[in-house]
C-alpha cells in the first residue's frame, strides 16, 4: 500500500497535490500522512484531505500529527513544503534591504530575502532529513520548498536518499508561450534547460516553424509586452524566453531593478515585478487561503475536484504503476548540462518510471545564458555551504555575489546590510562563526 507523507501540510500546495493524487486511476487506497507544527493549520489540512477522500470515494487513510516521527515510518514518498518562521521575518527581509536601495519583488530565492530564507530553512530541513533516513530510508523526496535550488542542493550533500525539486515554472510558462504565440499547446514543441526559475526555452517551434520571430513581432504590441515585460525584454536581447515570471526573474539578473526608472519601465505591478509585492501580500494570501478552505469545508464555498499542473502526482503514478512519464525536475547536474557546475543543481527533463526520476542529458547551454545561471549557482553554493559549515563569511559572500544586490550596493554597504539583517533575525537563523 502506497504511503505518502506531506511535511508542511498547511501549505497552499496541499489541496492541489492531494486532488491530483486521488485522481490517479487505479490508486484507490493508501495512506496520506500530514505533518505541520502549527496545530490549527494541520487541522485545516486534515479536514480538507478527509473531505477530498469522501468526495472521490477512495479508501485512503488520513494520518495527521505535529510530530513527524509519529507518522513518517514506511513512507514511499516524502513531499516537502515547509515554511520556517516566514511571517515573523518577511518584513525584515524586505524593509532592511530597501534602506540600502535593494528593491525586491518576491525575495524568497536570491537576494537578501533568499539568503536569509535559506539560513532559516536549511537547519530545520536537515533535522527532517535525518528522521527520513531513519524512519523511511527507501523513500524519494519531492521538494517544493523555496529556495528550490538551495534546498535540493543541500539534500544531495547530506543524504543518499533520492531527491528531486519540483516547480511549476516550465508547465506554466510553456502554456503561456503557446498562448502568446497563438498556437495550440498540444502542438507546441520546446527544449528547455538551466536552473530553477532560470530555465531557458532554447528551442520553441510549432510544426517545424521557429516561434521566436513570431514572438518578436507580436511584442511590438505594447499591450502584449505589458503582460510579461521583463521576460519579453530579456528574450529580445538574450534570444530565449525564461521559465519564471517577470517579477521573480527581475531579481535574478542585474539589469532591471538597480534604478527606479528601470523598475518603472519594466516592473509594473504584481507578479510582473512590483516592489514589495510578496512582503506586502503574502501574509494576506496565507490568511485568505486558510479562510477559503474553511469555507469550502463548511459548505459556504464549493470544493471542486480538478487536476493541477503540479508534478508530484505524475511522479507517484509513474513510479507506482511503472507508466513512464516526463517531467522537468531539479537534480544534481552530473554531466546533464556540460557548461554548468557539475555538482550544482540544474533543471532538466526527466523520465520517471519504477526506477525513480531519471534525468535526461541536455548538453550545452548557449554560453551567455549559462553565465547568468552560474551567477545564481555560485550564490546557492555559498549559502548552502554557509549553513553546512556554520560559516558567517560564506553567507556574507553569497550576498556579495548576488546579481541584484551587487548591482545596487558597494561591498561595504552589503556588509552593513547583512549585519543588520543578521541581528534582526538572530532568533531565527543559526549561530554562524
Amino acid at each position: 500500500m502506497t504511503k505518502i507523507a506531506i511535511i508542511g501540510a498547511g501549505s497552499a500546495f496541499t489541496r492541489e497535490i492531494v486532488m491530483d493524487i486521488f485522481g490517479i486511476s487505479g490508486m484507490d487506497e493508501g495512506i496520506i500522512a500530514l505533518v505541520d507544527i502549527d496545530p490549527a493549520r494541520l487541522a485545516i489540512a486534515r479536514g480538507l484531505v478527509e473531505r477530498i477522500v469522501e468526495m472521490t470515494g477512495k479508501r485512503w487513510q488520513v494520518l495527521a500529527s505535529t510530530d513527524r516521527r509519529e507518522v513518517l515510518a514506511g513512507s514511499n514518498f516524502v513531499i516537502n513544503q515547509i515554511e520556517v518562521v516566514g511571517l515573523e521575518t518577511v518584513k525584515y527581509e524586505f524593509e532592511i534591504p530597501l534602506k540600502y536601495g535593494v528593491k525586491q519583488c518576491i525575495g524568497d530565492t536570491l537576494g537578501p530575502g533568499g539568503l536569509f530564507k535559506t539560513l532559516r530553512t536549511l537547519p530545520s530541513w536537515i533535522e527532517i532529513v535525518r528522521d527520513v533516513e531513519e524512519l523511511c530510508p527507501d523513500t524519494i523526496i519531492l521538494n517544493y520548498t523555496n529556495p528550490m535550488s538551495a534546498v535540493t542542493l543541500l539534500t544531495s550533500r547530506i543524504t543518499d536518499i533520492p531527491v528531486v525539486g519540483l516547480c511549476h515554472s516550465i508547465q506554466n510558462s510553456s502554456r503561456q508561450l503557446a498562448k502568446y504565440a497563438g498556437v495550440p499547446y498540444e502542438e507546441l514543441k520546446w527544449r528547455a534547460g538551466g536552473i530553477n526559475h532560470m530555465s531557458w526555452f532554447v528551442e520553441l517551434t510549432h510544426q517545424g516553424k521557429d516561434l521566436y520571430p513570431v514572438l518578436l513581432d507580436k511584442i511590438q504590441d505594447p499591450e502584449l509586452l505589458r503582460k510579461d515585460p521583463v521576460r519579453f525584454d530579456a528574450m529580445k536581447y538574450l534570444g530565449a524566453f525564461v521559465s519564471e515570471s517577470s517579477g521573480h526573474f527581475s531579481e535574478y539578473i542585474p539589469y532591471y531593478r538597480k534604478r527606479q526608472d528601470l523598475i518603472d519601465q519594466h516592473c509594473s505591478t504584481g507578479y510582473n515585478g512590483a516592489t514589495g509585492f510578496y512582503a506586502n501580500n503574502w501574509p494576506i494570501w496565507r490568511k485568505t487561503n486558510d479562510e477559503e478552505i474553511l469555507q469550502q469545508l463548511s459548505g459556504e464555498l464549493p470544493l471542486e475536484l480538478k487536476s493541477s499542473h503540479e508534478y508530484a502526482a505524475v511522479i507517484i503514478e509513474a513510479m507506482v504503476k511503472n507508466e513512464p512519464k516526463v517531467i522537468y525536475g531539479n537534480v544534481v547536474n552530473q554531466g546533464l548540462i556540460s557548461n554548468l557546475p557539475q555538482d550544482g543543481v540544474v533543471e532538466v527533463a526527466c523520465m520517471v518510471d519504477r526506477n525513480g526520476v531519471n534525468p535526461c542529458r541536455f548538453g550545452r547551454l548557449p554560453e551567455h545564458l549559462a553565465a547568468l545561471c552560474r551567477s545564481n549557482m555560485a550564490f546557492f553554493e555559498l549559502a548552502v555551504s554557509a549553513v553546512l559549515e556554520r560559516d558567517k563569511d560564506m553567507a556574507l559572500h553569497a550576498l556579495m555575489v548576488d546579481p541584484l544586490t551587487s548591482a545596487v550596493c558597494s561591498l561595504a554597504e552589503i556588509k552593513a546590510m547583512f549585519e543588520e539583517l543578521y541581528e534582526a533575525e538572530r532568533a531565527f537563523v543559526p549561530e554562524l562563526k
